[in-house]
């Protein structure tokens, strides 16, 4: 087998498993994307606050803890399955407001995390972008 079919193959199987996940969650639409993309920069201004800055509240003496990082990621692999609970019920019931508060109130807890790392790395930040984090947050836990 040549090396090109072989790379095919991978990226057939990534492809067939990414498209599960994301037909599992409840669909690729903006909400999804979104909450996916918080998860990605939360984790990574972590790694920066952590890393570069030695700010971090998860350490002892604020650098990196593999530990701490693998917790993170476990936590947002729950929030993953609690957004796959809600597209379940969705489905179940035939509605769509379980998923969507869901992933609202997730949306809203990680940009706030996105916030909080960017002041730790002395970023100056606008009171009305962690309002409206914090609007969404509220607006995903009042949901319906």
């Amino acid at each position: 087998m040549s090396p090109a079919a072989v790379k095919n193959g991978v990226l057939a199987a990534l492809a067939a498993v990414g498209s599960a996940a994301a037909g599992a969650l409840g669909g690729w639409d903006a909400a999804l994307q979104t909450l996916l993309l918080f998860m990605a920069m939360d984790y990574l201004t972590g790694l920066l606050v952590a890393g570069v800055f030695r700010r971090s509240g998860k350490s002892g003496d604020g650098a990196l803890d593999s530990r701490a990082g693998f917790q993170g990621l476990c936590r947002k692999g729950a929030q993953l399955l609690a957004v796959l609970v809600a597209a379940r019920l969705d489905l179940l019931m035939g509605e769509q407001w379980a998923r969507t508060a869901v992933i609202l109130f997730f949306l809203g807890n990680e940009g706030l995390s996105v916030l909080e790392n960017l002041g730790l790395m002395g970023v100056p930040l606008p009171a009305a972008l962690r309002q409206a984090l914090s609007a969404l947050r509220d607006q995903g836990e009042g949901a319906r």
